[in-house]
This record gives structure tokens, C-alpha cells and sequence, in this order.
């Protein structure tokens, strides 16, 4: 995956990342990276599923109970990660006052998505979401699940009628990625240009040179 420590903002801002129990832990972890890499603060919750889907897709086992995801990001600078337990109702996400710049949750379940969308609140990783939506902050929901039923559809129009930023882990191909993490850095990208964050992890697209395949005078 691309280095986006190159490219840092000028002044680091806070975020809180919740990890669901969809399917794509990856992009939570990478998206994690990529903050703290550009010099962020983030506050960190993972649903017991979220921790289930880690053990199984990433290969990392943790004590659910009190699990130690702080050491997954290696030498991390005093204040800049912060995790919190998942029913810490007290932690900083999830209250109104502590004016964090947005809210990740990413993967987003289906069942986090319906209980956002109706305001019901029965962790931390919803709380902050439902926080982020009354405050006029920032809401971006990624979800991963397909075939899409109608009600996930509804509750995800629903969603963005509410102002949140539903944004799919649906990676494109247009720029010719060459492995997985290539996939991976592709939606952790839009993520971040929706937040309005500089990075360097994929290149921008360019009008293709007349002799590329791509050109629309091709037939």
C-alpha cells in the first residue's frame, strides 16, 4: 500500500473511527493508519463483532474483553490514538461538547446502519454516529453487504437525508490497481477526500493520452 506520511495537513484534528461487524475490516484498519500517519488524533471503538470479523478476515485475536488495538499500529506518539471500550457512554465520542471534526464508522454493519438511521444508540460506536448526525458534523457510514435488500436501501436513503455521507466499499479499477492493498487504499481515498483530507494514495484521474484504449474515438 502507498506511504501517505509524504502529505500531512497543517493542522492535525480529531476523529472517531468505529469498526462494525461488516465484513471489510481492512478498510477500518487502513483508514486508522492513513489518520495517524498524517499526524490525526483518533478515538477508536470496535464493536464485539467488529473484534469477531478481525480475528477471521485479518487473523488477529484479541481479548474481546479488553482488547488491545492500540498495539496493532505499532509506535503511536502519547495522545494520538485513544480506544475505547464499546459501552464507555462516557468516552469523548460520544458526547456533543468534545467537537471532533467527523465520525467513521467504517465497516458499518447493516444492523449498526438501521440502528443509526432510527436513532437508536446501544453502544459507543452508534452513539457517536448519532452525535456526529445532531451536531451537524460529518457522518461518513461505509458499508459492505451485497445484494442490497430493500430495507437496507431505505436505511440507507434514510441516512442521507439525515445529512451522513454513505459512501459503499464498492473499489473502482480505473486505476489499474495492482494488488489488494491497491483496492483497499481506493475507498480508504474517497473517504478521505470526502472528510477533505490530503493524501497521496491513489492517483488523481487524468483525461487519457489519444492513444489510450480508453479514448472515446475508439471504437
Amino acid at each position: 500500500m502507498s506511504d501517505p506520511s509524504p502529505i500531512r495537513p497543517a493542522g492535525a484534528r480529531s476523529y472517531a473511527v468505529c469498526w462494525t461487524g461488516g465484513s471489510g475490516i481492512v478498510y477500518g484498519q487502513r483508514f486508522v493508519e492513513v489518520l495517524l500517519a498524517l499526524g490525526h488524533q483518533v478515538h477508536l471503538c470496535a464493536t464485539d463483532a467488529a473484534l469477531r470479523v478481525l480475528a477471521h478476515e485479518a487473523g488477529i485475536a484479541v481479548d474481546r474483553a479488553r482488547p488491545d488495538l492500540a498495539g496493532r499500529f505499532g509506535q503511536v506518539p502519547p495522545g494520538r490514538l485513544l480506544v475505547h471500550p464499546i459501552d464507555a457512554v462516557e468516552a469523548t465520542p460520544a458526547s456533543g461538547s468534545a467537537r471532533l471534526a467527523a465520525t467513521i464508522v467504517v465497516p458499518c454493519s447493516m444492523g449498526t446502519l438501521a440502528r443509526v438511521a432510527h436513532g437508536f444508540s446501544s453502544n459507543l460506536a452508534e452513539r457517536a454516529a448519532d452525535v456526529a448526525l445532531k451536531e451537524g458534523r460529518p457522518l461518513v457510514v461505509v458499508p459492505r453487504e451485497t445484494p442490497l435488500s430493500a430495507l437496507h436501501l431505505e436505511n440507507m436513503l434514510t441516512l442521507a437525508r439525515l445529512g451522513a455521507i454513505v459512501l459503499p466499499a464498492m473499489p473502482g479499477f480505473y486505476h489499474r490497481p495492482g494488488s489488494v492493498g491497491d483496492l483497499v487504499d481506493f475507498v480508504v481515498g474517497k473517504i478521505l477526500d470526502r472528510l477533505g483530507i490530503d493524501h497521496a494514495l491513489v492517483a488523481r484521474w487524468r483525461t487519457p493520452d489519444p492513444a489510450s484504449p480508453w479514448d472515446e474515438g475508439e471504437a
